[in-house]
């Protein structure tokens, strides 16, 4: 045990902060897996809590191997990765298969191991990690924008609009985060107006033919309609039905909650372990518990503007927060929605909610970041080993 805290590198507050993440999300998601258990028929509610601690510890396995790799690894990486990513984005796409009733058109299915990977997860780090290299690159030259429109903007859009049609809510997310991170590299703004109008356009396009062609895409534009009709009219009596359960069971836990295991919603919310898990958090915790869930999300958005701001790099710098900002932006979105200040998203709660590949690709956007900050502590020591004159005596003895 002690050789391997030896081999942990990298900014130790934030291994503490994503391993109380995972040690506070093994409750909940046993507690609101018990839905899911009853209703599939063997209410084996344990299975649930083992898949999840598996999820975990791969997860906690890919931070680790990632976090080992110096981080300037990467940038070849996106490269290689970003064409591969949109091949798995175009079969995912056209496979159009379906999981337990839903449109699982946003996840593409492994036979070898008989599970299934959302491809939109992977390719908002690996975008990510493309933008930070494209930024870091052109730093300190004068780029115009004819000259970014291929090697940057070209594969933000290709990715985006093979995710669009199954997933809206990521794809807007990824678009924020991509014009966040080019923003704090030094992009010009008036460009950047050009991007956000385009970027609106393609949507209003999108919008258009799917209206005109509703047997392409069933459902979906229908679906986004309806969520922000019901989250924009107060007065709708047709409202949304896990946002009006998600609040029974907030109003229901009050300031101390109910108990763990003893939540009532659960029962009635279709996402209580994934999209809706901290309504189910505030129920049985209360709001001191949702609130200690909070605290823990914007200690981890300080500790990554932290390890951002320590890096010697541009690139550096720029991948910390890019790969970081999105796990705290998506953290606040999922408890946005769930006390009704946002629509309906379908977003998890990153390192809390059940799910193999949210959890594996926030572990490995952490691991990264791990990677940044353990290269600084590497240059510390140097510097420390070189100043430290009983070292340099005995070096010369």
């Amino acid at each position: 045990m002690q050789t391997l805290f030896k081999n942990i590198k990298g900014d130790r507050l934030i291994w503490a902060i994503v391993a109380l993440l995972a040690i506070l999300s093994f409750l909940p998601v046993y507690s609101a897996a018990s839905n899911l258990a009853y209703r599939g028929g063997n209410g084996n509610t344990f299975a649930f809590f083992v898949k999840h601690f598996m999820h975990l510890f791969l997860g906690f396995v890919i931070m680790y191997g990632v976090h080992k790799i110096p981080y300037r690894y990467f940038k070849g990486l996106s490269l290689v990765l970003v064409p591969v990513t949109l091949v798995l984005l175009g079969i995912t796409m056209l496979q159009g298969t379906t999981i337990e009733g839903a449109n699982a058109s946003r996840w593409i299915q492994i036979p070898i191991v008989g599970m299934s990977f959302q491809t939109s997860t992977f390719a908002s780090v690996v975008l990510m990690v493309y933008v930070a290299r494209y930024m870091s690159k052109i730093k300190d030259k004068t780029v115009t924008f004819k000259e970014s429109i291929l090697p940057l903007w070209l594969p933000v859009f290709l990715i985006l609009v093979l995710i669009l049609p199954a997933n809206f809510s990521t794809a807007a997310i990824m678009f924020l985060m991509v014009i966040m991170l080019v923003f704090l590299g030094g992009y010009p703004i008036r460009y950047l107006a050009v991007i956000i109008g385009s970027g609106i356009l393609v949507l209003v396009m999108f919008v258009l033919i799917a209206k005109a062609f509703p047997d392409a895409m069933p459902n979906r534009v229908d679906t986004w309609m309806s969520r922000i009709e019901s989250f924009s009219d107060p007065e709708d009596t047709v409202a949304d039905y896990q946002i009006e359960k998600a609040k029974i069971a907030i109003a229901s836990g009050g300031v101390k909650g109910v108990g763990p295991g003893k939540s009532i919603q659960k029962n009635f919310l279709p996402q209580s372990s994934s999209d809706f898990i901290f309504a189910i958090i505030i129920e049985e915790y209360g709001l001191l518990g949702g609130f200690t869930i909070m605290i823990l999300y914007m200690w981890l958005l300080f500790r990554i503007v932290i390890a951002a701001q320590k890096s010697d790099t541009i690139f550096g710098k720029l991948l910390v927060l890019g790969v970081g900002l999105p796990i705290v932006f998506q953290a606040l979105i999922n408890m946005a929605v769930a006390v009704e200040l946002f629509p309906v998203t379908g977003q998890t709660l990153p390192l809390i909610s059940s799910g193999g590949t949210s959890i594996w690709m926030t572990c490995l956007a952490i691991g990264i970041i791990l990677s940044v900050s353990a290269k600084r502590e590497e240059i510390k020591e140097q510097e420390n080993s070189e100043d430290n004159p009983l070292e340099i005596l005995s070096e010369t003895i």
